[in-house]
């Protein structure tokens, strides 16, 4: 798609001129809600109206055609049968209109005809300098100005103490009851877009104008597909600089799993996981849930940008103690251990036979003392291993809520670090003035301490992946691969390339005959793995292609005729490159690396233990291909096979650095071949700290080489 101007977007969002087609005075149609919508909000730009039949309305003059509007309207919202809209674009052109809101639906989403008439329109748009906003979309409002291009019932916005939310989705009917969720938990919206099936104007063109606007300072994104990552990245990369957060969803959780080509890295880094990965490191919280998508957006409008560390928590709740660990456990948060200072601390003001531990439960003691929620509160936000604070408490009677926010607000109002509260007993009513206070504050009110803890999760891991952000690692500049035919290169080819690289290979070599095989044998020492190989055989022990633990020449020479036969029989017609003789490896724990290029993200790895972790639970951390390799060693740490890295059953520790050596080679070689688009190593054992890592099987697979520039 092509960049799209962003002063035509804010001349779109903002305009001084409006033009609707098919306008009417029944509040029952669209029309009529369109034209009521900018009645309510007292639009005071020029208002053009088009209707056939009508000569004014609502006191307005109507023109009865496209073609009969003034030259350069800001903005045209078009509402007629999806068979009149390319020909209405065609006026549309002629007119030099900046932007038309086509609500017709009968398009993309209808299969390929109406693909093809919407590529139609598009190309006819684009070639006109014409901006279009669906079809099948529900248009904008802008709440900022005032401007509802849209027959969703327009609410005007009260004014806001702090910048707001813009949401922007390709969905219609959602994006609305986002917006409602903000607005009843007592946040500002800014922007509300319907992007519909985006056959000009993208999700990603409102995000870059969302990111300039001084009144948004978090932006939702909602969208079915990502249409143009390198933008987006772009995007989120701007947003950070200017301490602006952006939450997206995709729906759909499922891994589509682009082609795998040979590997598992291919099936094993799906769309989400990518999405996730990269845009995380570049300040994106990537979330799953609808949830979270308003949670965490309640937390990041007010505390931005998110910190970094564990959390602490107050409560009235012995009970609720238990079930935070549990949360949290669930969650990945770290309910941190309280420093010395702040255990003495909480000592002091608390009876001897109460433990002063995280999550605090300060029990009934601020029935008779109250301010001892100020003082609690105070103490918690000081502990240094905590980034947040989570209040999770019993409402108690409207006047206890009350007693509660007036020792506890002037503590949490100046606070930088991300403050949650919960009020337990959804659906007991909560004191107006309390909820009115906290809500005036800025601070999220929840009435679940699950779903605030998963809110909670979502910023932190956010804050984590920050802290890498605009911070590539330094590369290697690994010579580029060449392979003309492409497809997949042979294992041993593969191996020279890794090991021309740096990354530790078994000692061995290709040999053609039974006589290289025992040259290269009687040279490394036996035992001995033999291996056939050819860029056809990727998976060489499905067809028997495989012998370990050679002991002698003579095991080699009956090794060497059963993998000819098994290959004959499995693969007939395969023609060998040979067979790959190597030196046994010494046990270690099975590791899986990856890297493969995606078309819209770019490089990512994939990491994970081998065996049945990676097999059958699937249990592997996608980042992206600039991460470091300190970035590396801790997405390791979060596998939940990371108790075996760590040493099990007498096993000593893995050399994690020298895996994550291996795995940032894997990306410095994709970023310097072009050509290449997947490199797997399975398996990568990985030896005790300080012993290093060594693959035993590697695959690389290329496209054809681009011409040179």
């Amino acid at each position: 798609m092509a960049e799209i101007d962003p002063a035509a977007i804010a001349r779109l969002l903002k305009p001084r001129s409006v033009a609707v087609v098919g306008a009417s005075e029944d509040a029952s149609t669209i029309g009529g809600r369109v034209f009521n919508n900018l009645l309510r909000a007292k639009f005071t730009g020029d208002l053009h109206l088009v209707s056939r039949t009508r000569a004014e309305i609502g006191g307005h003059r109507c023109v009865k055609t496209i073609d009969d509007l003034p030259l350069g309207v800001d903005a045209l919202v078009l509402m007629v049968p999806a068979e009149a809209v390319r020909d209405s674009i065609a006026a549309c052109v002629r007119r030099k209109v900046n932007g038309a809101i086509i609500f017709s639906s009968g398009f993309a989403e209808m299969g390929d005809s109406g693909k093809a008439e919407q590529a139609a329109l598009a190309a006819m748009a684009q070639e006109g300098g014409l901006l279009v906003v669906g079809p099948n979309c529900l248009g904008f409002t802008n709440y900022v100005d005032g401007v509802p291009l849209t027959f969703d019932e327009y609410k005007p916005m009260a004014p806001a103490a702090r910048p707001g939310v813009a949401l922007i989705a390709q969905s219609g009917g959602l994006v609305n009851s986002i917006r409602d969720s903000l607005v009843g938990s007592g946040v500002a919206v800014t922007y509300n877009v319907s992007s519909g099936n985006e056959s000009v104007v993208t999700a990603e063109d409102f995000l870059d104008y969302a990111v300039d606007d001084p009144a948004t300072g978090t932006i939702i994104l909602f969208v079915e597909q990502v249409r143009r990552p390198q933008k987006l990245l772009r995007l989120a990369a701007k947003a950070r600089a200017r301490k602006k957060s952006i939450v997206l969803m995709q729906p759909g959780r499922t891994t589509k799993a682009r082609a795998a080509v040979q590997s598992h890295t291919g099936a094993l880094t799906g769309d989400l996981a990518m999405m996730r990965a990269v845009l995380g490191r570049e300040g994106v919280a990537v979330v799953d849930s609808f949830d979270a998508l308003v949670d965490a957006a309640l937390i990041l409008n007010r505390y931005a940008p998110p910190s970094v560390g564990g959390v602490a928590m107050l409560t009235n709740s012995g009970a609720m103690r238990g079930v935070a660990f549990d949360i949290a456990e669930q969650t990945g948060i770290d309910l941190v251990e309280f420093s010395e200072r702040t255990l003495s601390t909480l000592r002091a003001i608390v009876p001897p036979y109460m433990p002063a531990e995280n999550p605090f439960d300060i029990a009934t003691l601020t029935f008779k003392q109250p301010e001892l929620w100020g003082r609690a509160a105070e103490i918690l936000l000081e502990e240094p291993r905590a980034g947040a604070l989570l209040i999770s408490i019993f409402p108690g009677t409207l006047s206890q809520q009350a007693s509660r926010m007036k020792y506890m607000l002037p503590v949490l109002r100046p606070s930088k670090k991300p403050i949650v509260f919960v009020m337990l007993g959804e659906p007991m009513p909560l004191d107006e003035t309390f909820v009115a206070e906290v809500r005036a504050e800025g601070i999220p009110l929840f009435r679940s301490t699950e779903r605030a803890m998963r809110a909670m999760a979502a910023v932190i891991e956010l804050g984590v992946a920050r802290k890498y952000a605009g911070k590539p690692a330094a590369p290697k500049a690994p010579a580029p691969i060449s392979n003309p035919a492409g497809g997949t290169i042979a294992e041993y080819r593969s191996k020279e390339i890794l090991a021309a690289a740096g990354v530790p290979i078994p000692k061995g070599a290709l040999a053609k005959n039974i006589g290289e095989a025992e040259q290269v044998a009687s040279r490394i020492g036996y035992p001995v793995v033999l291996k056939a190989q050819a860029p056809a055989l990727a998976h060489k022990s499905d067809a028997g292609g495989v012998i370990t633990n050679i002991a002698d020449a003579a095991a080699l020479r009956a090794a060497w005729e059963r993998i000819q036969q098994n290959i004959r029989k499995a693969r007939p017609g395969l023609v060998l490159d040979g067979a790959l003789v190597e030196q046994s490896a010494r046990p270690g724990l099975e590791m899986i690396v990856g890297a493969r290029r995606d078309p819209g993200w770019g490089v990512v790895l994939m990491l994970g233990l081998g065996g049945i972790w990676v097999e059958t639970l699937r249990d592997v951390q996608v980042l992206p291909g600039q991460a470091a390799e300190e970035e590396i060693v801790a997405a390791l740490r979060r596998l939940r096979g990371a108790p075996l890295l760590a040493g099990t059953r007498g096993m000593p520790p893995v050399d994690l650095a020298a895996v994550a050596r291996v795995a940032r080679i894997l990306a410095e070689i994709l970023e310097q071949s072009p050509a290449a688009t997947e490199i797997e190593i399975n398996p990568l054992v990985g030896y005790a700290a300080g012993e290093g890592a060594l693959a035993l099987d590697a695959l690389i697979v290329t496209g054809p080489t681009p011409p040179a520039a």
